[in-house]
């Protein structure tokens, strides 16, 4: 029987057999946890789903928006494969 190793991301619980994709995903999974809480902060009235949804997408298209702040904003509105985000909470 052979043996392989798989990493599992503590914060959704989501498998790799690759332990650099998961670390990137953790990251990824760290930004949109704090750009959440930045927004829920920073916005008023603004719901706990709502603001996850804005930090998962943020995250998500973190390399994207950095460009478009040094200079090429019409990236932000290229179209993409990953536009659907699930909120943290449903993952956990």
């Amino acid at each position: 029987m052979a043996v392989v190793a798989v990493w599992k991301c503590d914060r959704d619980g989501k498998m790799f057999d690759d332990k650099k994709a998961a670390e990137a995903h953790d990251k990824m999974l760290e930004l949109a946890a704090n750009i959440t809480e930045l927004i829920e902060t920073s916005v008023k009235g603004i719901s706990e789903e709502h603001s996850e949804a804005i930090g998962m997408l943020l995250a998500g298209k973190s390399d994207v928006l950095a460009r478009a702040c040094k200079g090429k904003p019409e990236l932000l509105l290229e179209e993409t494969s990953e536009d659907s985000v699930t909120p943290l909470v449903a993952n956990q």
